[in-house]
């Protein structure tokens, strides 16, 4: 007779596990773009061009170092998440969160693009707060 060594994971764990790392690989990838969207707003800054009636008013350049920043503690905080760390769950959550927020008060620069990070931010919380690893 088979000892058993602990809970099985469900179904549900063993898809929210697979997103999770998931979810690092595309904090990762979008830490990235987030750092070339910023550098190309620093350079650049009259590339982007929004409507007068915009209620949030920002240089281009200061949203660029925003997102350079950002996106540079979006990569750590990926490579933290991938390894399995707490603060790396923790973190990504925070991120995620904070990324959602930039990205509504970028939409009138990148609608679509913005729209996507969003919906990519929801996801990865989802996946990070459904997990639930199991210790054996």
């Amino acid at each position: 007779m088979a000892q058993s060594t602990g809970p099985e994971p469900t179904l549900k764990q063993g898809f929210a596990a697979g997103t999770t790392i998931a979810a690092g690989i595309l904090l990762l990838v979008v830490g990235a773009l987030s750092i070339l969207q910023g550098i190309s707003a620093v350079a650049s800054d009259d590339l982007l061009v929004v409507g007068y009636d915009y209620v949030y008013k920002m240089n281009t350049t200061g949203w660029g170092w925003i997102h350079i920043v950002l996106g540079i503690i979006e990569i750590v905080v990926a490579i933290g998440l991938l390894r399995g760390t707490t603060w790396g769950r923790v973190a990504a959550l925070v991120l995620a969160a904070l990324s959602i927020v930039e990205n509504f008060l970028w939409i009138p620069y990148y609608p679509a693009w913005s729209l996507l990070i969003i919906a990519l931010d929801v996801v990865v919380i989802w996946a990070i707060s459904t997990y639930k690893p199991v210790t054996v």
